[in-house]
């Protein structure tokens, strides 16, 4: 672990070496996750005033992207003229819900560390307009317009372009020393509409989460998405109506169903999505979908899994995925994804992604460590796996010194 924190801090300091008023657009969503989340866990972890400061100046360039009528934010920023725009693929111009949805935490610990409750305030805004918005049969469509306040496309997904959302909203829950209850009531609010609409067992009873497009599920889950049973078993204590049980065994199912994404392949390495539809289960049945690009969420569960339950088989699946990553992923100089997790012989991309540093070795170390290291009571982690101590409530029963 202290390598992959020396990496990560040489990895921030040449980014602080560069300068933020380059004419660069930049995903506000990307920057808050991995330099903003970066820069503050390299400062809480060692205390370095540099990156606290760095942290906070940076913070600062992303504002910007707020001005908008509504208050969410545009997806993409010129840092040095503050001109914002979205995404031109996303429908009709909207913002979507895993990148503006998913600056809570760093934000909250901006204005913690800087003094300026702006940060706290445009995050906490954000969850004003999506409480006046109806929600179609509970759930959060990825697509909002920032302009007109109205959703998109309903397109629902707890993989890719929603999933961190509502990690977020659990994790500030958690990360305020359980006393954003609003966060607590939005997240265990939409997981029961998750559960009602998307939560589905195949026949062979494999738990899967599929994705919903205006009414209509597609039965596809996708590798993101396998974060969940992390998310859910990190929930589950404080679950509402002693669903903490129930909650636990959806988590432990999810987790199933991920590992048996990656035990059907022939690299023993998950696809990028995989369905339940024609007679297949947990397979990737079209060849854009087949590839593995290093990615974490599979790994996040077990470790998650592992904390919660010491069930041994979660180490044992998390070895197994070593052993694929070393015998298949390994190359001069690295590591590589492979464009089809069902050959034989890995085809590699020649691509050692960012995360596969930040959050699967992370992850692959920590579900091998003991309980107390980054133990879940002091640190939440940010979304690309940089921890963030829990902000505690203040004391008020402490008595007067005086008196």
């Amino acid at each position: 672990l202290q390598l992959l924190l020396l990496l990560s801090y040489i990895y921030i300091y040449l980014f602080c070496l560069c300068s933020p008023l380059q004419n660069a657009e930049v995903s506000v969503f990307e920057v808050n996750i991995r330099f903003v989340g970066g820069l503050l866990s390299a400062y809480y972890l060692s205390g370095k005033e540099v990156y606290r400061r760095k942290a906070v100046e940076l913070g600062e360039k992303l504002l910007p992207a707020f001005k908008t009528p509504t208050g969410i934010p545009w997806a993409l920023l010129n840092l040095k003229s503050g001109i914002g725009r979205n995404w031109p693929w996303a429908s009709g111009g909207s913002s979507i819900l895993a990148e503006y949805g998913t600056l809570h935490l760093e934000f909250m610990h901006l204005s913690k560390l800087s003094g300026n409750p702006d940060f706290a305030q445009k995050v906490m805004n954000i969850r004003k307009v999506l409480n006046r918005l109806d929600k179609p049969q509970g759930l959060y469509p990825n697509y909002l317009n920032p302009n007109s306040g109205q959703w998109g496309q309903h397109h629902v997904s707890v993989g890719g372009l929603g999933d961190s959302f509502y990690e977020y909203l659990l994790k500030a829950w958690l990360m305020s020393d359980k006393t954003d209850e609003e966060g607590k009531k939005m997240y265990y609010d939409a997981l029961q509409a998750i559960e009602t609409n998307l939560m589905r067992k195949s026949s062979s009873g494999l738990t899967y989460i599929a994705e919903w497009k205006g009414g209509l599920l597609e039965h596809k889950m996708g590798h993101l998405t396998c974060f969940a049973g992390g998310m859910i078993a990190l929930g589950a204590d404080g679950a509402p109506g002693d669903k903490t049980g129930h909650q636990m065994e959806q988590a432990a199912e999810i987790a199933r169903t991920c590992h048996e994404s990656y035990a059907r392949t022939a690299l023993k390495l998950g696809p990028e999505a995989f369905r339940f539809d024609g007679g297949v289960e947990a397979i990737a049945t079209r060849q854009n979908e087949k590839y593995f690009i290093l990615r974490p969420e599979v790994i996040e569960t077990y470790m998650y899994m592992w904390r919660f339950t010491h069930d041994p088989k979660y180490r044992e699946w998390g070895w197994e995925a070593v052993q694929a990553l070393e015998q298949h992923c390994k190359v001069e100089g690295g590591y590589s994804g492979v464009r089809d997790v069902y050959a034989s012989t890995p085809n590699h991309d020649d691509v050692q992604q960012s995360f596969y540093l930040a959050e699967t070795l992370k992850y692959l170390y920590l579900l091998f460590s003991d309980d107390d290291h980054l133990p879940f009571d002091h640190w939440v982690f940010n979304t690309e796996a940089h921890p963030l101590p829990v902000i505690r409530k203040e004391k008020t029963d402490i008595p007067n010194e005086v008196e």
